[in-house]
Order: structure tokens, then C-alpha cells, then sequence
């Protein structure tokens, strides 16, 4: 997949102008120089990854309770047969500082560990689904693997605990891609909460092949893992 083909498309079909198209082509270096980092800093290939030429904002049950989802982990499966693929968007990359652009990468990275290993383990059948936002940023630390049990690399575990303590936070990026963005009437995608989870079938899961180097290092992971939360607790 090319990874910035929607957003050109974007811009020969008008719905972004040239400036905009520019500034995202320029700073997609920021991106490829994260993934770089983090599959060097984790042992692990990134996953196929491409920028997504809109801002997805996800709302629950409450018309106040909103939040951008600068970048998303999704399994797309047809034909008995899938991939897990990070989407990310246009906004980040345009108005993202480096240090946020790698901290949301290695945190959707830490997503797809955490979907490889539940369908390896066949354990993605039904996702408990919240229709509230802190619900669900609860239910998101409460099962990704810890960062430290991941990256070697102290400067990136930095960035993501100072950008994620309890959820993603960036007031400046999210002021930008308000103003910069949204009120620009650039692409806006709006979806519920409850969309944006996955359902699979046992049998769809047993068809599905997954690397065995990965899962070899996976194991690896969740052992430190297990001990790196053995050590938050006492």
C-alpha cells in the first residue's frame, strides 16, 4: 500500500487544498522516521500503515462527549484471510510535534501486539464495548502491554508517558486540528464508539495465519511483561 495514495487523491479530487497536501507531504518523513525507531527500539516489524485524508472524530452517548482519534488500529479481513493495518491521519502528520507523531505510532503499536495476541489466542469472538469515553480509555490501558516490556528506548518511553498518562492528551494538537482543520471544512469522518470495534467468528479466526517469529517474540514480551507489572503493583 502506498502510504500517502488517499491523501493524494484527496487533493486531485479538491477535498484538501495544495498547501495543506504540501505540508503533509513534507513532515510524512516524522512518520517514517518513527516506525523506524520503533521497530528498531521493539525487534518487530511495523505493521502496513497509510494516511488517512480526514480527521475521525468519535462521540458516545453524550452529544459532549467527544474525542479525535489521531490514529486508529484496524483488522481488515475478507476471504478467510486478514491483516491489521494502522491508520493514521492527515491532521497528525500535518500539525503533530515529532515527539507526539512517534508517541500515537508506538501506541498504536502497542494495539496491534495486543490484536495479534487475541486472535492468535483465539479471544476476539465479542469485544466488550462502552458507550463512554473514559470507559474506554480505561479499557484500552487495562489490557495493551506495557510500553517498558516493548521498546528499548528511553527517549520514546518518554514521549509516550508524558503524551499518555490516562489517555492521549495534546491540547496544541487538538487546538490545531479544531481550528486548522474542522473549521477549515476539511474531510471530518464522525463515527459512535460502538463502531469501531470488530467481530469475528471462530471460524474466520482459525483460517487466519499468523508469523511465528512474531508470535515467538510476543511470548517474549508478555513474560517481561508480567514482570514489569509485578513491579508497578508492589
Amino acid at each position: 500500500m502506498e502510504p500517502l495514495q488517499k491523501v493524494y487523491d484527496a487533493f486531485m479530487g479538491n477535498l484538501i487544498p495544495k498547501n495543506v497536501f504540501d505540508l503533509i507531504n513534507n513532515r510524512f518523513s516524522l512518520v517514517l522516521e518513527g516506525i523506524s525507531r520503533i521497530e528498531k527500539a521493539s525487534g518487530i516489524r511495523f505493521p502496513i500503515a497509510y494516511v488517512e485524508p480526514s480527521l475521525v472524530v468519535s462521540s458516545g452517548t453524550n452529544s459532549f462527549d467527544y474525542g479525535i482519534l489521531f490514529a486508529r488500529t484496524i483488522p481488515i479481513f475478507s476471504n478467510n484471510s486478514g491483516q491489521i493495518i494502522i491508520q493514521i491521519s492527515a491532521p497528525l502528520v500535518a500539525f503533530g510535534l515529532k515527539g507526539t507523531i512517534h508517541a500515537i505510532l508506538a501506541h498504536e503499536f502497542l494495539h496491534y501486539l495486543e490484536l495479534v495476541s487475541r486472535i492468535s489466542k483465539m479471544n476476539i469472538i465479542s469485544d466488550e464495548v462502552s458507550g463512554n469515553l473514559f470507559e474506554n480509555i480505561y479499557s484500552d490501558y487495562s489490557r495493551l502491554l506495557e510500553p517498558q516490556s516493548v521498546f528499548d528506548d528511553n527517549t520514546l518511553l518518554q514521549h509516550i508517558t508524558k503524551r499518555f498518562p490516562s489517555g492521549f492528551r495534546d491540547y496544541k494538537l487538538e487546538s490545531k486540528a479544531v481550528e486548522l482543520w474542522i473549521e477549515k471544512n476539511l474531510p471530518t469522518s464522525k463515527i459512535t464508539l460502538d463502531s469501531n470495534n470488530v467481530k469475528l467468528t471462530a471460524k474466520t479466526l482459525s483460517n487466519l495465519k499468523i508469523n511465528s517469529t512474531l508470535l515467538k517474540k510476543l511470548e517474549q514480551i508478555q513474560i517481561k511483561n508480567s514482570r514489569v507489572r509485578k513491579k508497578k503493583i508492589y
